[in-house]
């Protein structure tokens, strides 16, 4: 029986940051540019639904910790608007 996690707990958040709304954009931008870094991987529409549907022991340990950290170092660009 295989045990689906759900690591959207594990996002970081800034007490008290104010959300801005990124440009479409930007946050296209972001995306092609972790897809390079993750050739193999289906990245989806949205960034935050790569972390709410990860199944956690699916990857490599290895894999694993590459892989949650480049999609939330994402993630954070584009809530900074970087």
């Amino acid at each position: 029986m295989a045990v689906r996690f759900r690591v959207r707990g594990f996002v970081r958040r800034r007490p008290g940051s104010v959300a801005r709304v990124p440009s479409a954009e930007l946050e296209g931008r972001v995306c092609s540019e972790l897809s390079v870094d993750l050739p193999d991987e289906d990245l989806g529409e949205y960034l935050y639904d790569c972390i709410d549907l990860y199944e956690m022991g699916s990857k490599p340990r290895c894999e694993e910790v590459e892989y949650l950290g480049l999609v939330q170092e994402a993630i954070d660009r584009v809530e900074r608007g970087d």
